[in-house]
């Protein structure tokens, strides 16, 4: 087994879903790469895709379709213009043409390019698609690809972020890696490892670099989101709610940009019920952002992309851990604790249900602001136990197959267990400790597989089919 960088875990990203907008995007990217490799872009007559299980069931509420439009025309999710989004979108169904990858315009129809096959899963896993490619002279390319969460993308044949996963000088692999190398380099922080391992990617100062730019797109993207009111987009009609909560916590304060509106945080009346709200706040903010398309945090994923930020924000307004070597190393530390997700169960919602993202993202949150406290290694371990812990058998079960409801909400119960977990840990002994990381991981993955596949993104089950859309 390989080490993945943290900035594979917690990286750019789009809304509303890592697995099932950023996936099928990184897929046609990989198609096209292939393409290239194979054939020539110019060659190409007509470029078919087809969505298979969770994709197909919940692809419209997710926006799969317009994410594989989007890709197919050569746009990349890290730079495009969100506000332009819907305009590209109607500008191809009515032309019913495309420009592929950007360079030679074919026919595109939606609904017999692009197909949502909701009654078929493929074998391999539950997001599945399936890219042919129509050559001039008749011949055809076609390849298999599966958005595995978190925006990773996988073939049958080979894992597609291979290229990512390189062997680091003290490979940490499960939590009792962590604790071994800790103890074998006398290392009193977790984050001092980390930076170790990451010069496999990068200089430290890059890394530095890299974590301080994810923390200011966390920033503009909850100031976007505590800024903006209306409706979100699906047809469920739910309000945002970031806005009206950011300007009672405020008052009549006012600010003109995002350096003004966190001094107002910062200065903010302190009490145990009003970090609550804006805890609440931070993380309503960055979902409504997810949920309509904005550019946000995966973190693991983009359905849990609202916990580490409200977690990391709480840090900075109202803790006394607020240097940028604090952030480097919450960042750091959650991220790898993600990787120890990825690699031993899952981080896709498809595959194990809202545990494998909220789960997981409390549990990077809760370690990340155990080590910033200044927790051990085992306690930063512990306190990511603790927060899965009381995730443990969440499902997935979105109204309409949209990332609103209850997936918004849970971003903010998220980020309210990981700071409890945090404190708990701060003040417990590991070593008394009856359940590891690794155990609980374990279970996760266990339980996971056990769960009906219902409540694994499909909404086929739970809230998803419990409430009434027509009458809400």
């Amino acid at each position: 087994m390989e080490s993945i960088s943290i900035f594979e875990i917690i990286k750019v990203g789009i809304g509303p879903s890592s697995s099932h907008t950023m996936g099928p995007w990184n897929a046609t990217t990989s198609f096209i790469r292939l393409i290239e490799r194979e054939k020539q872009i110019s060659a190409v007559k007509e470029i078919f895709v087809e969505f298979f299980g969770s994709l197909a069931k919940t692809g419209i509420g997710h926006g799969t379709d317009i994410a594989a439009i989007l890709g197919l025309s050569g746009e990349d999710f890290k730079t495009i213009d969100t506000n332009s989004i819907d305009e590209k979108i109607e500008n191809i169904k009515t032309s019913q043409k495309i420009n592929f990858a950007g360079q030679k315009e074919i026919p595109f129809v939606y609904g017999h390019h692009l197909i949502l096959n909701k009654n078929k899963t493929l074998e391999f896993h539950p997001n599945g698609m399936i890219f042919k490619a129509v050559f001039e002279n008749g011949e055809e390319l076609i390849q298999d690809y599966y958005s595995v969460g978190g925006g990773f993308v996988a073939t049958r044949e080979q894992n597609s972020f291979e290229r990512m996963c390189i062997r680091t000088l003290y490979p940490c692999h499960c939590g009792k890696d962590v604790l071994k190398y800790a103890e074998q380099l006398n290392l009193s922080q977790f984050s001092d490892l980390i930076f170790l391992n990451e010069e496999s990617w990068r200089t430290r100062e890059e890394t530095e670099n890299e974590a301080l730019y994810i923390w200011q797109q966390i920033k503009e993207c909850i100031y976007k989101g505590v800024n903006k009111e209306g409706i979100l987009p699906g047809g469920l009609n739910v309000s945002r709610r970031a806005a009206g909560l950011n300007r009672t916590l405020l008052g009549e304060k006012i600010y003109k940009n995002l350096d003004e509106w966190f001094k107002l945080v910062v200065q903010a009346e302190e009490t145990f019920t009003n970090t609550n709200k804006w805890i609440s706040c931070f993380a309503l903010a960055v979902n409504e952002e997810n949920a309509s398309f904005g550019r946000i945090i995966t973190a693991p994923t983009n359905g849990a992309s609202g916990v580490i930020p409200a977690v990391l924000m709480y840090s900075q307004a109202f803790t006394e851990f607020t240097k940028d070597e604090d952030i480097i190393r919450f960042i750091l530390v959650a991220g790898e604790i993600g990787t120890l997700f990825k690699k031993n169960a899952t981080i896709s919602a498809a595959m194990g249900g809202c545990q494998a993202e909220i789960g997981v993202s409390s549990a990077m949150a809760a370690a990340g602001l155990t080590e910033i406290m200044g927790g051990t290694p085992a306690q930063v371990l512990q306190a990511a136990e603790i927060a899965m812990e009381h995730h443990l058998g969440l499902t997935c079960d979105p109204i309409s197959g949209l990332v609103q409801i209850p997936c918004i909400e849970r971003n903010s119960m998220g980020a309210i267990k990981a700071i409890t977990a945090a404190n708990i840990a701060i003040e417990s002994d590991p070593a008394k400790a009856r359940v590891s990381l690794d155990e609980v991981i374990q279970s996760m993955w266990e339980t996971a597989q056990s769960m009906s596949e219902r409540f694994k993104e499909t909404s086929e089950g739970g809230l998803a089919i419990a409430v009434n859309v027509a009458e809400c």
